[in-house]
């Protein structure tokens, strides 16, 4: 069946279809409260966030928090965001884009590491999930790489989706990591959650747009 599959996006679902900027960055100084840390703003967010994310609060703590620590603020940062959610929309033009590659005749499917329970209902309300093939939210806890999720998503798709012509969409350096780890390419969108200079360090293409980075995903997966 491989050899047969179709071009193939894996989407992000936050920060990259999901225009959540506001809810994310809310949600964070939430958190950071918690510990008595300075509010920040999205550039600077966008300048040091990684994953997994307990990376990224050592950025600002200058040093790893507790365990103890990291679910008072992943507790904080998860219920601040469910509340801040219902304001977000899609990111600008991802509906026709979705609708537009399926029309094409590939084939899409969405990995998220946000939480599958909450994610399936959501994608549905928008009414793109029929776009997709599969729909994959974290399961397990919070805070980890994409990567092992992907091993899971590729092969739940039973063979409708080749590595060498998979490509992953995603706002996060991570994303580049999770295709890599899967053998599928990857083009990262600077909407998200990421600044420019710092999603360059992947080594991927990098675009300023989500039609962008439909166009260089169907470049690459030729």
């Amino acid at each position: 069946m491989g050899k047969h599959a179709s071009a193939h996006i894996v989407w992000d679902w936050n920060g990259t279809l999901f225009h959540d900027n506001d809810a994310i960055i809310g949600a964070t100084n939430a958190a950071f409260a918690e510990l008595g840390l300075a509010p920040i703003t999205l550039e600077e967010y966008r300048a040091l966030y990684c994953v997994p994310v307990p990376k990224f609060y050592e950025r600002l703590l200058g040093r790893l928090p507790t365990d103890a620590e990291w679910e008072l603020m992943d507790g904080v940062f998860h219920r601040y965001y469910t509340r801040q959610r219902a304001r977000c929309g899609l990111t600008e033009g991802a509906a026709d884009l979705l609708a537009g590659w399926r029309s094409a005749g590939h084939s899409q499917s969405l990995l998220s590491m946000y939480g599958h329970e909450d994610l399936v209902p959501l994608v549905r309300r928008f009414g793109i999930e029929a776009h997709f093939t599969r729909v994959d939210g974290r399961t397990g806890p919070s805070g980890g790489s994409k990567a092992e999720h992907m091993v899971r998503h590729l092969e739940a798709l039973a063979g409708a989706a080749e590595p060498a012509r998979t490509v992953v969409i995603g706002d996060a350096a991570d994303d580049a990591v999770a295709a890599e780890h899967v053998g599928a390419r990857a083009v990262l969108y600077t909407g998200g959650s990421h600044s420019r200079a710092s999603l360059e360090e992947a080594g991927v293409p990098v675009v300023d747009t989500l039609a962008e980075a439909v166009a260089e995903a169907q470049r690459l997966a030729a």
